[in-house]
């Protein structure tokens, strides 16, 4: 696959604060740091340019949450990753042209 596009943070920042935020926290409004989910995000994205399915990208973040995070698989967690891995690869599409 080609090289990473530099990817704008700001906006996989809006996605992952609005969409995804397992931990809950509400964003760096409420006093969390803006870069929380950053390097998770970024991986996520760089996934995507690089030809990995939405369902792929969707079980990282899963994985991310239940393992890395040690948070507990609630229900609609499959789901919720899976609208993220979407909304993501809609922004990485932007960039291939």
């Amino acid at each position: 696959m080609s090289a990473l596009p530099s990817f704008q943070l700001s906006r996989l920042r809006e996605i992952g604060w609005s969409k995804w935020d397992p931990i809950g926290v509400g964003g760096p409004g409420h006093g969390w740091p803006a870069d929380e989910y950053d390097s998770y995000l970024l991986q996520a994205a760089g996934q995507l340019w690089n030809g990995q399915p939405d369902e792929a990208v969707a079980d990282y973040l899963v994985q991310i949450e239940t393992e890395h995070m040690g948070l507990t698989a609630v229900p609609g967690i499959q789901a919720r990753a899976l609208d993220v891995a979407k909304a993501v690869h809609e922004y990485v599409e932007t960039l291939r042209t």
